[in-house]
């Protein structure tokens, strides 16, 4: 049988999601877990990569296994195994042919901007001193919609085949004290989200203009975009799959 695990993190411990040789992941945890409680190697695949840091309040991960169990159980199982900063929200069959990372329709994530200093939120915001000019931010926002290449965005040396992204939704809007920036796509690129807020706060603080955004989309290079914004501000907060997958 083939499941999917509906789980959530705290990134700040791990060295992103995806395993690694020589430092400590978020993957690996749960692999480590699962093998255990059912007493069988256990390799899991995640809907996506997110790079050391960044957090998740929602992830999926697929894993196969003939091994019987009482999902209910498992789910507590797990979290009892697992460290507080990694929490296990749901196991459920699905079809043969699921998979976490190919039949995510979209991806959202939110980045979150403290605009005050705060003692209690800067393990988890990015502090920006100066002011902005949210207005000009989201008219640039706008601009992304009219485009499908990002890899002015991307990290570089990456082995994707294409750059091309569907961006559904990209907003700044204000929760109290902090500047939150949500966007929402089909698919990502490896660093893309940062890349873009980054190059969003130049443009609020009057570093760039708005019409610099056509510029740099249009020259695919990634030394020409922002600054990358620090990780510890990111969060993959949905996932959305067809309805029909569950069994």
């Amino acid at each position: 049988m083939r499941y999917f695990i509906e789980l959530s993190y705290n990134g700040s411990a791990y060295h992103g999601w995806q395993n690694q040789p020589n430092a400590i992941s978020v993957q690996e945890v749960i692999e480590k877990a699962l093998s255990t409680l059912l007493a069988e190697e256990i390799n899991i695949m995640g809907a996506g990569r997110t790079d050391a840091g960044v957090h998740a309040k929602q992830m999926f991960a697929h894993f196969d296994t003939d091994v019987v169990f009482d999902e209910k159980k498992i789910i507590y199982k797990l979290n009892s195994f697992l460290p507080k900063d990694i929490a296990i929200h749901d196991v459920f069959k699905v079809k043969a042919e699921a998979h976490t990372r190919f039949d995510a329709l979209s991806r959202t994530y939110l980045y979150r901007v403290t605009l005050k200093k705060n003692v209690f939120s800067f393990e988890n915001t990015y502090y920006v001193k100066q002011s902005l000019d949210v207005d000009k931010m989201n008219e640039a926002s706008k601009i992304l919609f009219g485009y499908k290449d990002f890899q002015c965005f991307s990290k570089s040396n990456t082995d994707v085949k294409t750059y091309n992204c569907d961006i559904m939704n990209a907003e700044w809007f204000f929760v109290n004290d902090e500047l939150h920036f949500v966007i929402k796509a089909n698919r990502f690129l490896r660093n893309m989200v940062r890349a873009i807020v980054g190059t969003m706060i130049n443009i609020g603080i009057g570093k760039l203009s708005i019409e610099d955004l056509h510029t740099i989309i249009q020259s695919k290079n990634r030394s020409e975009a922002g600054f990358s914004v620090p990780a510890h501000g990111l969060y993959l907060t949905h996932i959305e799959y067809p309805e029909d997958i569950k069994i």
